[in-house]
């Protein structure tokens, strides 16, 4: 049956040849601008690439480095220390920053309070990384000394925010029509939100989560002001730790050729190591779904 209005031959007909110049174009642009705001990216790798490749080699994952000037050596305690600061951020970031978006996407209502909650978070993600580590040296290292607890601790307060927008945002885009339908078939809110809304939302937490991750191993300014720096192994939670980061910052500002060549290798392993995490939790998360 037809139905009133334009004919129906009129939605076949091509487009005319303004619109289609427009459209054309248009498309241009778009891939043109992402061209340009992805060339530098692929600059910084690439130069990353070439000047870290050469400095990698199985000794500098395993042994400790050596004294300014003294060729050899590795930073297999920078290694050690990242790794164990940034699973302490997470084990604290993670479970505070998932709770707290479900918390404003699912139970909140849109009063005062939380608006007043998302701007803080709002602004907490804006602040500069240099501040969190002074506020964490006076609350943890003033009275226990530069330690890899302190300086995991600054890294969650950095991660929580990004955990927090990126759980909440993930869930709103969940259709509402799955919280009804499980509403619907007799299931309560809890078990709606942990069997239905969640899993459908988890790729995009987890990916907010492993953003979180990469700013965090990538950060220099808070740890400078809570776990300082080693040069040796690990002693303890409560002693100085070595970093990827802040030997980067250490090894790139020395005159040594030697120290600025293991600092172009520090950054290519960082690189590694998060775009590893990255692909590894997706992969496996989507075979999960």
């Amino acid at each position: 049956m037809a139905s009133s209005g334009a004919p129906v031959g009129d939605l076949t007909q091509p487009l005319s040849p303004v619109r289609t110049a427009f459209e054309v174009g248009m498309t241009f642009l778009a891939g043109l601008f992402t061209l340009v705001a992805v060339v530098p990216l692929l600059l910084v790798l690439i130069y990353v690439l070439t000047q870290g490749f050469a400095a990698l080699s199985p000794e500098v994952f395993f042994r400790l480095p050596t004294p300014a000037g003294t060729p050899g050596g590795g930073f297999g305690n920078a290694i050690q220390g990242t790794a164990l600061m940034v699973t302490i951020a997470v084990l604290i970031s993670v479970p505070f920053g998932v709770l707290s978006g479900i918390f404003l996407s699912e139970y909140a209502r849109d009063t005062q309070l939380v608006q007043a909650i998302r701007f803080g978070v709002n602004v907490l993600a804006g602040v500069p990384s240099i501040v969190i580590g002074v506020f964490a040296y006076g609350v943890v290292v003033a009275g226990q000394g530069f330690s890899a607890w302190a300086g995991g601790f600054a890294l969650a307060i950095l991660m929580l925010p990004i955990i927090v927008r990126t759980t909440e945002e993930s869930l709103k885009l969940v259709p509402w029509e799955l919280r009804l339908a499980s509403l619907g078939l007799g299931a309560n809110r809890f078990d709606t939100i942990a069997r239905v809304v969640v899993p459908a939302a988890l790729p995009g937490m987890i990916t907010g989560v492993m953003l979180a991750v990469s700013r965090a191993a990538g950060e220099t300014a808070p740890l400078l002001f809570t776990a300082l720096f080693s040069q040796y192994w690990l002693e303890g939670l409560n002693k100085p730790t070595a970093s990827l980061a802040v030997l980067i910052f250490n090894y790139a500002t020395t005159p040594y050729e030697d120290l600025q060549q293991k600092a172009w290798g520090a950054s290519l392993l960082l690189l590694l190591l998060v775009l590893v995490i990255s692909v590894t939790a997706r992969f496996v998360f989507r075979r999960r779904l």
